[in-house]
């Protein structure tokens, strides 16, 4: 009897073993709209504050624009931790909804073709102690004159999108961020995070 309660004791423990190992990783949903208090998506997670926001025209931060106003993507990201990072992962240049603009299911496309990475060899941190200035700042327009141009160890070529017209729109895209030395152990690595800005075109 003690034989037969030890096997179910052991049968139930690598079952529980087998669903923990199952377990959906933990998704992260950032999002803001029109009616929100703030127009800026920053938060925190693990000691590194990520943001992503639309710039109007004068620069500050907006989810409501004009007809034929023009608006800025801007996503950042700072190392709030004691110790720098090396940083390396920009898989997210290559995602097709990076930047991207949509309504009701229908895609405007992305501001820019993501081209090729930068070879060089130099070391890539994400600084600790530093200013926003000197952090790791990706921005550009919807509506790009550039033909091409060199950003953060990528190159890129401009889409040359049109102004949008009046309506409802939004952008989102989803990334894991991993911090580390390429080919080695990350050092840190996020959860899923999705960040969903909403906004109109008045």
């Amino acid at each position: 009897m003690k034989t037969t309660l030890l096997k179910i004791s052991f049968i139930f423990l690598f079952l529980s073993l087998m669903g923990a190992g199952c377990e959906k990783e933990e998704e992260i949903l950032w999002e803001i709209s029109p009616d929100s208090e703030t127009s800026v998506i920053q938060k925190e997670l693990d000691g590194i504050e990520f943001k992503f926001c639309l710039l109007n025209e004068e620069g500050q931060p907006a989810t409501v624009f004009n007809e034929g106003e023009n608006f800025t993507f801007q996503f950042a990201i700072k190392n709030n931790r004691s110790e720098s990072l090396p940083f390396y992962d920009y898989g997210y240049y290559e995602l097709d909804d990076f930047l991207a603009v949509k309504s009701d299911g229908k895609s405007y496309g992305i501001p820019f073709l993501f081209k090729y990475y930068s070879t060089t060899l130099e070391l890539r941190w994400l600084r600790s102690g530093v200013s926003d200035e000197l952090s790791y700042n990706f921005t550009v327009p919807w509506h790009d004159d550039r033909d091409e141009w060199q950003l953060h160890w990528g190159y890129f070529q401009s889409t040359k999108q049109p102004f949008l017209d009046k309506g409802k729109y939004y952008t989102q895209f989803a990334y894991n961020f991993t911090f580390g030395m390429p080919n080695k152990e990350p050092e840190l690595k996020t959860s899923l995070i999705t960040f969903k800005i909403n906004f109109e075109i008045k």
